[in-house]
């Protein structure tokens, strides 16, 4: 979540804020220098600059580019999730909403209608085509987690984009039409063969890989054998506190449900 002291605003820019603090995107790679946030004096002027919220009341605008020819000394493009622990946690949470607000503009810069170019609104996260009057705003796309718990055990799985050896609860988007319980209980079945009950609602967080809302649960065992689903899921199991394997990022909602279920 973002921090308490995070006040969320939205406008576009025509020139930087004084005194503000700027999150530098060049598409979806964050800009750190000594592991902070680039100088923006130190870059060419951005494509899109937008004024995102303030922070203890300090302006925080998010900086972006499709792309630079080369960085300025000292100055390296970070992947987002690569990048936590090089920020404190505050800014990494900030950075998620100017990365997510970037994307939107990059990737909605024409109209999904009529094909005509589309405008970004001055005081509104939204792009519209004047061909046609189509609005869009940033896409958010709601995706289901949920650890699953036999007596001491918990169910851990490992999706083949994950790094070597670690292992996460299951996880995956809502189907539209879908509700959260009824996409947990589905995902649940397809991805390892497992029926649960008693959904218990553990907490949420933004996901700005690009543009998702992690919803979590904690469930109980009921019946089935784990059979790994083909092409979904490499690998699964049964793990107690005793043997556990590599877990999820700390920044990650699925490391604290985890843990949560570990302390209980």
């Amino acid at each position: 979540m973002l921090p308490e002291s995070f006040q969320p605003h939205y406008h576009l820019l025509s020139r930087p804020l004084p005194d503000a603090l700027t999150l530098s995107f060049v598409g979806d790679t964050l800009l750190l220098e000594d592991d902070r946030p680039a100088a923006l004096a130190r870059l060419p002027a951005p494509e899109l600059l937008l004024h995102i919220g303030d922070d203890h009341g300090r302006p925080i605008q998010a900086a972006g580019w499709r792309a630079l020819d080369a960085l300025p000394a000292g100055v390296a493009a970070h992947g987002l999730r690569g990048s936590y622990g090089r920020l404190d946690e505050a800014a990494w949470l900030i950075a998620g909403r100017a990365s997510q607000l970037l994307t939107f503009h990059r990737t909605h810069a024409f109209c999904g209608v009529c094909g005509h170019a589309t405008r970004a609104l001055d005081d509104e996260a939204s792009r519209r085509c004047d061909a046609c009057g189509h609005q869009v705003w940033p896409r958010v796309s709601p995706a289901m987690m949920v650890l699953v718990r036999r007596g001491r055990e918990l169910l851990l799985a490992r999706s083949p984009h994950f790094r070597p050896g670690v292992y996460s609860a299951l996880a995956g988007f809502v189907e539209p039409g879908e509700s959260l319980e009824a996409c947990a209980h589905r995902e649940t079945l397809e991805e390892v063969g497992v029926r649960i009950a008693n959904l218990r609602w553990f907490g949420s967080q933004s996901w700005a890989f690009p543009h998702s809302l992690m919803l979590a649960f904690e469930a109980d065992y009921v019946s089935g054998d784990i059979v790994p689903e083909a092409g979904e899921i490499e690998d699964a199991g049964w793990f107690t506190p005793e043997r556990l394997p590599d877990l999820p990022s700390p920044g990650s909602i699925a490391y604290r449900l985890i843990r949560a279920a570990l302390a209980r």
